[in-house]
């Protein structure tokens, strides 16, 4: 069954675009993108996540990043 977001792709994707560009902008190398990618989503967590599921949600965005780089 696939998973169906209340957000839609085009949404998506011109966040990740205007966030890409600024990465771009700023000459960040694949090392320091992801650290701040990084940095953004413990952020997001820190200040978004109740305390009693910030762990779970970790977790499952790990889990979800290492399903998007497995190679079939």
């Amino acid at each position: 069954m696939p998973i169906t977001s209340k957000y839609s792709n085009q949404q998506v994707e011109q966040i990740i675009s205007d966030v890409y560009d600024v990465l771009e902008n700023h000459n960040a190398s694949a090392e320091l993108a992801l650290m701040v990618v990084g940095n953004i989503a413990t952020n997001i967590i820190n200040a978004d996540v109740p305390a009693s599921q910030k762990k779970a949600i970790a977790e499952k965005f790990a889990q979800a990043l290492l399903n998007s780089i497995k190679k079939d």
